[in-house]
């Protein structure tokens, strides 16, 4: 099979949905691409092709051939600097265009008596038109030249028709004259038509930029530069010059550029931004260090293992930038609509001209024309274009500073419906780790029997020994040298000293010594039994000096995650491969109502199976290799951030912290974003069924009110700032 590459890359020149649609579509046609969906909010074409099949230069040059630039070099330029530029020029043609403006109005409407007013007015608009917003002529020429208008084509039909109408009436006014009435001049609504558009792009072009803040904030976390050490010397370069193996200096307060193994020195690191924990990791040689993260304390020096985009904070960043990339199936429909808007809308301002002048005759191309000119100005489709990606990128960006990342729309938009939640229970639930939860001595804790304790289960390899050592580690035990070691397969361990034979395991070691269990430790020990608890038997001989239960204890969010769950009516099933006892006792103690244990892999898939054939929006929540059939299965399937890279892999939402209350906040997440999205395709597809009909005059004959071309662009512009600042609504919500 081919291979295929994907790639994320910039796109220059767009100014409305109709370009996204028209660079999408363009490389979509071209042979060997798989995928391909550009994001008009963010500027970036997400693209997957196979380059045996063509390349990124050729794609590069059909969508050059479409009338944008695609930036395929990362070294090419750099984005963000593009960005501001584009914005600091915006900015000087808006206020230069007011400016203009400004007198434009003051004589249209209150001087237009004074000598010389039209022929002013006259040179004010063209001023506009050629010094403020000649970028919507060129474009829109260019692209309706090319069979693809956009909204620039709008603007610059609109305007050019206003001002050439104005200026036949100024040069010829017996035409109207002759025809009993005055001349009829509009220079002040070509000169603030492209005002209000030029003022309503740059509030959406700041809009979208605090849309993409959480891009930004995860682009500004690797350092642009690292100290390279080479030949004893020390050298700044950029992280793009590193390679894997290249020894970098890390000293104290610094974010390390880059991820690697700690090869000098000792620290300890702040990963919050990764893990989510407050706590700085103490690290040693040896130990992995990663991109982004902060040195709290001590210097040291690490080998380079991945630069870049190869880093743990790299692929995050990609994949947020792919998911902000992808389109919701909701979006499927604006895409259909923003294809045919434009030539629409020209075909609605023509009808509008014609029933004008069919209705009024000669004497109401005025009107006739203002109607026209209001439609072309008002349809713009910008807001439409605008409705879902800048919802999505607001909605990514704040779910990955969250610690959770959604891999694409899809996921996001069904799992604001889902209505039951499945979820493995180690490692989900609970910590995935044997903690001691409870012991019983039967005898004094005699500092010899603690040091031989200790020195057994530092020399024991079986799972539960840690959790002992662990539970030890403050005891003030000590290792001893004992005269003989021996480990005893699926049973425990036995140790030898001049004065004891201690022994450490299960119950069979236990009866193997005849240890005598006395009445209250064999209370306590069904007890520990009930709760699904394991024990684990220390003696001397044929004394019993103490059991110790050992479990893995549910996480401390767990609870509350699952009432919060509950109360937005979904509803919970465990499901495990562990025995049925521990399994019901988890349940309990967090209010699950559904539970099965002792489950394998493919019973999962079919339990998941069974719920989805009764009409359920299933969720699932793992962490390992065995449930990666269910999360494959599932409607939406959630990876615990610490479990395997087969779970995560499958996973739609991955929780990089493994917080359970992650994932009812997901879920929320999830719902007030499609409700925006939804809100936003509403007042976008409102505002024009509403706004084209009262441009074309369907207030008129009833109230004698005909739209202003100028109140239109306002109002266009009006309704992409407003969808664009409901998006970043999601802000601030809880």
């Amino acid at each position: 099979m081919d291979k295929i590459d994907t790639h994320i890359l910039p796109v220059e020149g767009m100014n409305c949905a109709g370009c996204a649609n028209t660079v999408e579509n363009t490389v979509k046609r071209l042979a060997g691409v798989e995928t391909a969906s550009v994001n008009f909010a963010s500027g970036l074409l997400t693209v997957s092709y196979r380059p045996s099949a063509t390349t990124l230069h050729n794609i590069q040059a059909a969508v050059q051939k479409a009338g944008y630039t695609l930036i395929v070099d990362p070294d090419a330029g750099d984005k963000e600097e593009t960005d501001r530029q584009h914005y600091r020029r915006l900015k000087r043609q808006t206020a230069g265009a007011w400016l203009l403006a400004i007198p434009l109005l003051l004589i249209g409407m209150v001087f237009m008596h004074l000598p010389y007013a039209h022929m002013a007015m006259m040179l004010l608009s063209l001023a506009i038109m050629l010094l403020c917003g000649h970028s919507f002529y060129a474009n829109g020429l260019r692209h309706a030249l090319r069979g693809n208008p956009n909204m620039d084509t709008l603007v610059a039909l609109s305007t050019s028709i206003a001002f050439l109408f104005s200026l036949f009436s100024a040069f010829y006014p017996h035409f109207w004259s002759e025809r009993g009435a005055g001349p009829q001049i509009y220079y002040e609504s070509a000169g603030v038509i492209i005002a209000f558009v030029l003022l309503g792009k740059l509030l959406e072009e700041r809009a979208r930029t605090h849309a993409a803040s959480a891009i930004r904030s995860l682009m500004e976390l690797q350092p642009k530069t690292a100290c390279r050490l080479r030949d004893g010397r020390e050298e700044t370069v950029s992280i793009k010059a590193l390679v894997a193996g290249d020894i970098v200096q890390i000293r104290p307060g610094e974010k390390i550029p880059v991820d690697g193994l700690l090869h000098t020195g000792a620290s300890s690191v702040d990963e919050s931004m990764l893990s989510g924990e407050p706590l700085p990791v103490d690290k040693q040689p040896g130990d992995k260090v990663w991109a982004g993260t902060i040195n709290c304390q001590g210097a040291f020096t690490l080998r380079t293992t991945g630069i870049g985009e190869a880093t743990i904070l790299g692929q995050i960043l990609r994949m947020v930038q792919q998911a902000q990339g992808s389109k919701a199936p909701v979006q499927r429909l604006v895409d259909k609509i923003s294809r045919v808007f434009v030539p629409t809308v020209v075909i609605i301002a023509l009808i509008t001209f014609a029933l004008w002048m069919l209705i009024g005759g000669a004497s109401s191309i005025p009107y006739a024309l203002l109607a026209a000119v209001s439609v072309l100005v008002i349809a713009c489709p910008c807001a439409l274009g605008l409705a879902t990606p800048t919802a999505l990128m607001v909605g990514m960006g704040k779910a990955a500073a969250q610690h959770i990342l959604i891999k694409d729309a899809y996921a996001l938009e069904n799992l604001c419906r889902i209505d039951t939640l499945v979820t493995d229970k180690t490692g989900t639930l609970t910590e995935g780790l044997p903690q001691v939860v409870d012991s019983y001595w039967l005898s004094e804790t005699q500092i010899c029997y603690l040091d031989i304790l200790y020195t057994a289960e530092m020399k024991s390899g079986h799972p539960l020994a840690g959790a002992i050592l662990h539970w030890m580690k403050d005891a003030g035990a000590s290792v001893l040298e004992p005269e003989h070691f021996e480990s005893i397969t699926g049973q425990g361990v036995c140790l030898t000293t001049k004065e004891h034979t201690c022994w450490v395991g299960n119950r069979t070691l236990a009866d193997k010594f005849q240890a005598h269990i006395p009445d209250k430790a064999g209370k306590q020990l069904q007890q520990w039994q009930e709760c699904g608890y394991s024990a684990v038997y220390y003696g001397d001989g044929p004394a019993l000096l103490a059991v110790i239960a050992v479990a893995d204890v549910v996480k401390t969010n767990s609870h509350a995650a699952i009432e919060i769950l509950k109360q937005n009516g979904i509803e919970v099933h465990l499901l495990t491969g562990d025995a049925e006892q521990s399994a019901r006792h988890v349940a309990s103690a967090l209010g699950i109502n559904y539970v099965k244990a002792g489950v394998l892999p493919q019973d999962k898939e079919n339990y998941i199976k069974a719920l989805q054939a009764v009409g359920k929006k299933v969720a699932m929540a793992g962490d390992g290799i065995n449930d990666s059939q269910a999360l494959a299965q599932a409607d939406v399937s959630i990876a615990m951030g610490k479990g395997t890279d087969v779970a995560m892999d499958v996973a739609m939402v991955t929780l990089m912290t493994s917080d359970p209350l992650l994932i009812p906040q997901a879920i929320r997440l999830s719902r007030q974003t499609v409700r925006l999205i939804r809100q936003n395709l509403f007042w976008a597809f409102i505002f024009n069924l509403i706004g084209i009909p009262l441009a074309a005059g369907a207030l008129y004959p009833a109230f004698g009110l005909l739209l202003n071309p100028m109140i239109a662009s306002a109002a266009m512009a009006f309704s992409s700032v407003a969808v664009v600042t409901n998006s970043l609504r999601l802000k601030f919500m809880h």
